[in-house]
This record gives structure tokens, sequence and C-alpha cells, in this order.
């Protein structure tokens, strides 16, 4: 027997939706600040802070992408086509974009040798060895993925502003009660 999926999204996803906008702030707030490395220098505070939660929103998107796959909401019935179709377009590159943010974020510091460690306790493995050459080019396709999540992420603000100021049609509640 098959159960209905249900309309609102849950205490769960909320928090971890909640949980993944406070840290990409942070996240986005730490890297725009932060001091550039130079050949032969290598990171600190900072940097460390950046890779740290760089590994946080990783883990807690992974989670919070098999919550969604595990605990679906059915699509909003008042939009039309069009718009559910690219409200899941844009959803779903939300998790692509962080996904592959974070994850060359990660190679980037392993290219540049950087050992990489959680809040300077556990340390992390390296996904590659040192290689200028691909320090730099996974350095520029890091540095695209942040300005494309951030793109996204203003899509998925505005349309969310939208929902609230325009149309009034509760399509924002469901992450909100």
């Amino acid at each position: 027997m098959r159960t209905a999926t249900p309309l609102q999204y849950g205490t769960t996803a909320r928090v971890l939706h909640w949980l993944v906008v406070v840290l990409l702030l942070a996240q986005y707030s730490i890297g725009w600040l932060m001091p550039d490395i130079h050949r032969g220098e290598q990171p600190g505070i900072a940097m460390t802070l950046h890779a740290s939660l760089g590994v946080l929103i990783l883990a807690v998107m992974l989670l919070r992408f098999a919550w969604r796959l595990t605990h679906p909401v059915a699509p909003e019935s008042s939009l039309s086509t069009w718009q559910r179709l690219s409200s899941e377009m844009v959803h779903w590159s939300l998790y692509a974009l962080v996904l592959a943010t974070t994850l060359t974020g990660w190679l980037f510091a392993s290219f540049r040798g950087w050992s990489v460690s959680f809040l300077f306790l556990t340390p992390l493995p390296m996904l590659g060895s040192v290689d200028a050459t691909a320090a730099r080019a996974i350095d520029g396709l890091h540095q695209a993925m942040e300005w494309t999540l951030l793109a996204f992420i203003v899509i998925h603000v505005s349309a969310a502003l939208l929902h609230i100021l325009l149309y009034r049609d509760g399509v924002v509640q469901r992450m909100l009660r």
C-alpha cells in the first residue's frame, strides 16, 4: 500500500535547508574576505575555516539529498507546468552546484598540497597530489562553480520573493512552516 506524498516539508527538511543557507552565507563571506594565498604559503585560519565549512556543507548536503530522495514532497499543484519544471531544475541544480563547488574546493586544496582538516581537529584525505597545473585549472573551475551557484541562489530567492510578494500563493510557506 502506497502512502500519499506530503504537501509540506517536514521539520528535518526545513532544518537542513536553513542550515545550508546559514553555512553558505558564512562560506561566501569567508571566501570573499580571506586573503589570497600565494605560492609557497600555507593556508591560515581563514582558509582552514573555509575548508572546514566546505566539508560541513558537503556532509549536510549529502544528508539533505538523501533525505529528499527518501522523503519526497508533492509538487505544488497551484503552479503551472513551466513553473513546476523550472522549480525542479533550479532545485536539482542547486544540489549539483553545491556538491561540485565543495568537491572542487577540496580538490584545489589537495592539488596545492594543503592538508585539509575539519576545524583543525580531524585531517581529511587528500583527493590528489601536488600539481600546480591541475591546481590552476581546478581553481578556475571552483570559482566558476561559486559564481554559478550564487546565480542559482539569486534565482531561487527571487522566485521565492515573487511567490511571497506578487503571487501570494503560499508556495514558500511549505518551507517556512
